[in-house]
């Protein structure tokens, strides 16, 4: 073998082919759709599909996409203007925050065919991360990656939703960053246009999601006023941070993807306006409405006590007599959790419970089975969630919920 063998680089690896790139697209066009993902070939293709449990494999391949978004971040040294920075900042505003294409060339002063163009650049480029990671995924042991990654924290974790009121969380949060604030010369000052804006949310997930965003503003942030609005309408909360920059030409920084899919997870939408050139505006939009519970149950009273179990907890109860009412509530409805007695005149339990598994758009709605008939085999196997013996208490009543995730 001659020196100049011996000494030949090694060919590179050819890059994705075009199909891999179209699936690449297709998953960030869904990337807060887990379902979709879950089924999206791309799931096996990045090792994340048969040795993973289906819980975990749409999150999984959700996680793979934005860390390859997120390592395209040139860094803060590199100009605004400068390609690696636009077509970074493309991905995050098209994919993370759910921006039009003609939103997000506005927002970095492109024209939107000049968007259109940078940003299939960057879908190749995430395409080709994922495509040159695959040996490297399909060797790591599939548990230590769903342990290392940020959604099986998150489905580990047990949230514990309660009425909240979002002004004192705020001031809790405002705490915490206060010296963050100092350091940089930041006067933080919170306005609030109700003395109470209550929310059936975990405070300490949301709290998390507060801090995380004041942290960033703050760092976003020129100097003088950050000024923090809460404005309670009918079925949301707004919460506004407004705050100046120091040029129009200082680079937007993408909110970081785990604050951004934490806040998903909360059902919350969260954003960034620039209504004038140095001002800049972060939006967290709340839904106030809590979950809906349709109670199945031909005992009035019975009715009536979940109605006050469940109010507390800022759900929102919707009531059937009969299977067949409830039936007819459904094809206007989906609610968050089904509660279902067996025993009921014209269509029992059990056939209710039949009927609902055969609908596509139900498949995934929890019910859970109350009833003085203990069966809980035969529920579990017609499509339960999960069983209650009555009578029931409060307690019994919003730790079921709790199990299947309503609350």
């Amino acid at each position: 073998m001659s020196h100049n063998e011996r000494h030949q680089p090694a060919p590179a690896e050819p890059g994705p082919p075009p199909e891999f790139v179209e699936q690449v697209k297709q998953a960030l066009d869904h990337l807060y759709d887990i379902d979709f993902l879950e089924r999206h070939p791309l799931t096996f293709t990045t090792g994340a599909g048969e040795e993973s449990p289906p819980a975990l494999r749409g999150q999984r391949l959700r996680w793979e996409l934005s860390a390859a978004i997120e390592a395209l971040n040139p860094g803060a040294h590199v100009p605004f203007a400068a390609p690696p920075a636009r077509i970074y900042n493309l991905l995050s505003l098209r994919y993370v925050e759910r921006r039009s294409v003609l939103q997000a060339a506005q927002e970095l002063n492109l024209s939107e065919r000049q968007a259109h163009r940078d940003l299939r650049q960057g879908e190749e480029r995430v395409a080709a991360q994922l495509w040159a990671r695959r040996p490297e995924l399909s060797r790591q042991e599939p548990r230590a990656l769903q342990l290392s990654s940020f959604e099986a924290e998150m489905a580990r974790f047990e949230p514990h939703p309660r009425p909240t009121d979002l002004g004192q969380l705020l001031r809790h949060a405002r705490q915490v960053v206060a010296p963050l604030a100092a350091q940089r010369g930041i006067d933080l000052q919170i306005h609030l246009s109700t003395q109470q804006a209550v929310v059936s949310l975990d405070p300490a997930i949301a709290e998390q999601v507060l801090v995380n965003t004041l942290s960033h503003a703050i760092q976003q942030a020129a100097g003088g006023y950050l000024t923090v609005r809460l404005h309670d309408r009918s079925d949301t909360v707004r919460i506004s941070l407004e705050f100046a920059v120091s040029s129009a030409s200082q680079p937007r920084t993408a909110l970081d993807l785990v604050t951004l899919q934490i806040a998903d997870r909360l059902g919350w939408q969260l954003s960034q306006e620039t209504p004038e050139p140095e001002l800049r505006t972060i939006c967290l939009q709340i839904p106030t409405r809590g979950p809906t519970v349709l109670v199945i149950d031909d005992n009035e009273g019975l009715v009536s006590l979940l109605e006050r179990y469940l109010t507390d907890q800022a759900c929102r109860v919707v009531a059937a007599t009969n299977g067949q009412e409830g039936l007819q509530l459904l094809e206007n409805l989906v609610p968050d959790a089904i509660i279902l007695d067996i025993m009921m005149p014209e269509m029992h339990g059990w056939e209710f419970l039949q009927r609902v598994r055969a609908r596509p758009a139900l498949a995934r709605v929890p019910v859970i089975i109350c009833s003085v008939i203990h069966n809980p085999q035969l529920a579990y196997s017609l499509g339960a969630s999960f069983f209650l013996p009555k009578p029931v208490r409060r307690r019994d009543i919003l730790e079921a919920l709790q199990q299947v995730g309503v609350m």
